[in-house]
């Protein structure tokens, strides 16, 4: 993508974690209570990270749902019993969520100059609270729920593609996450993939990404 003179018609972005920042520790925390202790916290993180991608991989229900789940599986796998309303205090928590620092302003330039479209992992709902926090205006805003499938789901880039009557190739498309939304983009067809690196997933070679630490690095190469 540096090399060239690309401008796309969209530009895509993951929303949790990529724009907003995916602050569910301190819930995840309180909702444990000292029921693991501090040496055992990276793996229960880690696992329970793991057990939330694993859980959009099916039918579509709601992201509360979701969050509930994946908390009372990862839970059971550490002997901990089920913690009613768990889903509840999360998706509360998400709502609360704020913009990363570094993205408004970038944003906003990036907005002035082409038509963002957001992805995301969650419900209508969580979105309408979600997008205005970012500083921008969106072209458009779709949503596991619009599309009844979670990403890494091709049900879920499909209905971006179908609603937008638009091809891979119309996207430059930005998120933190790889196995959400790189590798089945990838899968799809789409080839301007942008890794905006915030740590949580390695960034591997061989999917055509190109990798940025900001939006304003991005928006230097936009030309922006």
């Amino acid at each position: 993508m540096a090399e060239t003179n690309f401008r796309p018609k969209y530009i895509s972005f993951d929303v949790y974690g990529t724009l907003i920042n995916f602050d569910i520790d301190p819930t995840t925390r309180r909702l444990l209570d000292g029921r693991i202790s501090e040496e055992q916290w990276p793996t229960f993180k880690k696992q329970f990270r793991g057990y939330r991608f694993d859980e959009v991989l099916g039918n579509y229900k709601p992201y509360e749902q979701i969050l509930q789940d994946s908390f009372d599986r990862v839970c059971k796998r550490w002997g901990i019993g089920p913690t009613p309303g768990a889903g509840a205090e999360f998706a509360e928590a998400v709502r609360g969520w704020v913009a990363h620092e570094d993205v408004p302003a970038p944003l906003k330039l990036m907005g002035d100059n082409y038509k963002l479209v957001a992805l995301s992992n969650a419900d209508t709902s969580f979105l309408d609270i979600s997008i205005p926090k970012l500083g921008a205006d969106f072209h458009a805003v779709y949503t596991a729920e619009q599309a009844q499938a979670y990403k890494p789901r091709y049900q879920a880039f499909e209905y971006m593609l179908d609603t937008l009557n638009a091809k891979p190739e119309d996207f430059l498309h930005v998120s933190s996450h790889t196995r959400y939304d790189i590798h089945p983009m990838h899968d799809l067809g789409f080839r301007n993939l942008v890794v905006l690196d915030r740590g949580y997933d390695p960034v591997t070679t061989g999917y055509d990404v190109f990798t940025v630490k900001s939006l304003d690095e991005l928006n230097k190469h936009l030309g922006l």
